[in-house]
C-alpha cells in the first residue's frame, strides 16, 4: 500500500513537470487553449510518450517542405472517398467570402471539401471575377460532376450566377439556406414584441458581466456555467443565450435574492435595481419563453441546413412549412399575432429558398409526399418537376420523355416496390438513420433514369456554411510575413489545416457531439457583453467568457464564427 501511495506521488510530480513545460510552450507561443483539446496534439503526445526520452522535434525546414508535402498527399488520400462520390451521385460547389479571401468548397453526400482560397480586393470582386473563378473550378472538379453552385445573395453573386447559367445552362445556382434563415430570424427579433424581451434580457447580461463581483457571484449560483453563449451569428447567440437564461432563471432568482446581493454595493445603484426588477419580473420570463416558443421551429431548420448530419435538399421546404405551422401554434393560431411573423419568412424565402430545384426535392421525398398525396397536383410543384427534368438531361429528349412520360407516374401512384409496404415503412419517421437518398436506392429500381435523378438531387446541400467556417485557417496563415510562404506552400498548408478541421467536424457531426450554431468565438456575444451597439465588429478586451466561465466546452461542441451581413443583397421579393 505504501509503495502504491509512493508512485501514485512520483507519478503525479511528473505528470506535474510535463504540464509546466507544455504550459510554458502555450503561453510563450500564444496557442489558444483550446487547441489543447485537438485530437492531433492528442496524438502527438502520445506518440512522443511511446518513443521515449531523446526525441528531436522536426526543423523548420522539414515543416515546410517534406512533411508538408506528406500531410498534402495523405489529406488526399482521406479525401479520395468523397471524390469518388462527386462522380457517382454528383456535388455542389460553394463559395464564401470574408474580407479580402473568396474559398471554394466541394460538398456531397461524404461531406464538404475545400479546394481553394484566393484573394481579392473589394474592388475586384465583381461578377465577372466570380464567374471567372467559380467556372475554373467546375473544372477543375469535373462539370459533369457539379450539379449546383450555393453562394449567398449579394448583388456580385446574382451577376456571376446569370454568366454561369448561360454558359452551363445544366446548372442550379442556388442561395443559402443558412444564411437567408439567419436573416429571418434577425428580422423576427426586430419586431416590437420580441425586441423589448430581447432587450431586457441583454440588459440584465451586460448588467452582470460589467463588473467582476457580479460575474464571480453570477458563476457561484450558476456552478461556473456562464449564462452567455456565443453562437456562430449575432442571432444565434441571442437565441442560445435566452435559452440558457431560462434554464438557469431559477439559479438567478436565488443569486439576486441572497445575502451576497443584497450586502452588496451593486444592490443599490440604479442598474443593479433594474437588473433584480427583470430577474424577478413573470412577465420578462414569460417572455422569453414565448421568444424560443416562436423562434426555435426556425432554429430547427436552421440546424439542419447549417449542420452535415445528412443532405438537407430533401427536408428544407417541407421543414419550413412545418415551422411555420408551429409558429401559429405558438401564437394560439392567431393570425392577427403571428401574420408579422409568417410574412417575414414567406418574404425572406422568395426567390429563395422555393426554387424548383428545392420543390423537386420535396416531391421526390418520399417522407413528405407519402403523407400528403396532393403535392403531385401542386402548380408550383407541377412547374418545378418540368424545369429540373429539363436542366437535368439537358438536349436529352429520349431521357425527358423517359422520366416524365413514363417513371414519374409510378412512383406518384405508388406502382411496383414504391406500393410494398415496407417502402411506407422505410420512409414513415424523419429520424437521424432516415436518409431519402438510400430510399431511393432500394425502392426506385423500376425506375432507373429517375432514380439515378432522384438519389443526386436528395444528396444535395442546401448551405454553403461550410465553406465560410474555419476562416482563421487563411488568414492566420497568410497573415504571418515571418513564414515567408511562397504561393504553393501557402496552398498547401491552409489545404491541409482546413480540410483537417472539416473531416474532424463531420466525424462529431456523425456522432452527435457538436451543436452547430455555438462558436468557440466570443465576438458574436459582444453585444450581450458590453454596452455597444450591434454594428460594431471588434470584440472588447477583457470579455467574461475568456476569464473562468465553463460554458464554452471544447472545440468538439462548437464551431468557427462567421457573418452576417444582408447589405447589398437581392430578393425579388423585397425589390420595391
Amino acid at each position: 500500500m505504501r509503495q502504491k501511495n509512493l508512485m501514485d506521488a512520483l507519478a503525479k510530480e511528473r505528470t506535474l513537470v510535463v504540464h509546466q513545460f507544455c504550459a510554458r510552450w502555450v503561453y510563450e507561443s500564444g496557442i489558444p487553449f483550446h487547441s489543447i483539446d485537438n485530437d492531433g496534439f492528442k496524438q502527438f503526445v502520445e506518440a512522443v510518450g511511446k518513443y521515449g526520452p531523446g526525441y528531436r522535434p522536426p526543423s523548420q525546414y522539414q515543416l515546410r517542405e517534406p512533411l508538408l508535402k506528406e500531410q498534402v498527399e495523405r489529406t488526399k488520400g482521406i479525401l479520395k472517398k468523397q471524390e469518388e462520390e462527386w462522380a457517382q451521385n454528383g456535388c455542389s460547389v460553394m463559395t464564401g467570402k470574408r474580407r479580402s479571401i473568396m474559398n471554394f468548397c466541394v460538398n456531397s453526400r461524404q461531406g464538404t471539401t475545400f479546394i481553394s482560397s484566393v484573394e481579392c480586393s473589394k474592388d475586384a470582386h465583381t461578377g465577372q471575377f466570380i464567374f471567372d473563378y467559380v467556372d475554373k473550378c467546375i473544372e477543375e472538379v469535373g462539370s459533369k460532376n457539379v450539379i449546383q453552385v450555393v453562394t449567398d445573395n449579394a448583388a456580385n453573386n446574382m451577376v456571376a450566377a446569370n454568366m454561369l447559367i448561360e454558359k452551363r445552362p445544366n446548372l442550379f445556382w442556388t442561395s443559402c439556406a443558412a444564411h437567408t434563415i439567419d436573416l429571418m430570424l434577425e428580422a423576427i427579433g426586430k419586431e416590437p414584441k420580441f425586441k423589448n424581451w430581447i432587450g431586457k434580457a441583454r440588459t440584465l447580461t451586460i448588467f452582470i458581466y460589467a463588473h467582476h463581483r457580479t460575474l464571480a457571484l453570477m458563476r457561484k449560483f450558476t456552478k461556473c456555467k456562464d449564462i452567455v453563449r456565443p453562437g456562430v451569428t449575432r442571432f444565434a447567440t441571442s437565441f442560445l443565450t435566452l435559452e440558457s437564461l431560462l434554464e438557469k432563471k431559477e439559479m438567478l432568482r436565488l443569486m439576486f435574492t441572497s445575502d451576497e446581493w443584497t450586502k452588496s454595493k451593486w444592490a443599490n445603484t440604479k442598474n443593479g435595481k433594474g437588473a433584480y426588477g427583470i430577474v424577478m419580473s413573470r412577465a420578462f420570463w414569460n417572455g422569453v419563453n414565448l421568444c424560443l416558443k416562436v423562434i426555435s421551429p426556425l432554429v430547427k431548420v436552421l440546424r439542419l441546413v447549417d449542420g452535415d448530419r445528412k443532405p438537407s435538399m430533401g427536408f428544407l421546404y417541407g421543414e419550413l412549412k412545418q415551422a411555420k405551422e408551429d409558429i401559429k401554434m405558438a401564437f394560439n393560431n392567431v393570425e392577427n399575432n403571428y401574420r408579422s411573423i409568417i410574412d417575414i419568412i414567406d418574404t425572406k424565402a422568395k426567390g429563395r429558398l422555393d426554387s424548383p430545384l428545392h420543390m423537386m426535392a420535396y416531391l421526390l421525398n418520399p417522407y413528405y409526399f407519402f403523407k400528403n398525396q396532393e403535392i403531385k397536383d401542386n402548380v408550383m410543384v407541377s412547374d418545378a418537376v418540368f424545369t429540373c427534368i429539363e436542366k437535368f438531361f439537358l438536349d436529352y429528349i429520349d431521357k425527358q420523355d423517359q422520366v416524365i412520360n413514363m417513371e414519374l407516374s409510378k412512383y406518384k401512384e405508388k406502382e411496383g416496390d414504391f406500393g410494398r409496404l415496407l417502402a411506407a415503412k422505410g420512409c414513415s419517421e424523419n429520424n437521424s438513420s432516415y436518409d431519402p437518398g438510400t430510399w431511393w436506392m432500394t425502392y426506385g429500381n423500376s425506375t432507373p433514369t429517375l432514380q439515378k435523378m432522384a438519389i443526386k438531387i436528395l444528396s444535395l446541400t442546401t448551405s454553403s456554411s461550410g465553406c465560410e467556417r474555419n476562416w482563421s485557417a487563411f488568414e492566420g496563415i497568410h497573415t504571418k510575413k515571418r513564414n515567408r510562404l511562397d504561393s504553393q506552400r501557402l496552398h498547401d498548408l491552409v489545404y491541409v489545416q482546413f480540410n483537417s478541421k472539416l473531416i474532424n467536424k463531420w466525424a462529431r457531426v456523425k456522432n452527435q457531439n457538436v451543436d452547430v450554431l455555438r462558436s468557440l468565438d466570443a465576438s458574436m456575444a459582444q453585444s450581450w457583453i458590453v454596452a455597444i451597439s450591434d454594428d460594431e465588429e471588434e470584440m472588447e478586451e477583457g470579455g467574461g467568457l475568456e476569464n473562468g466561465g465553463e460554458e464554452i466546452d471544447d472545440e468538439s461542441e462548437t464551431q468557427e464564427d462567421r457573418e452576417l451581413d444582408e447589405d447589398d443583397f437581392v430578393s425579388d421579393a423585397e425589390q420595391v
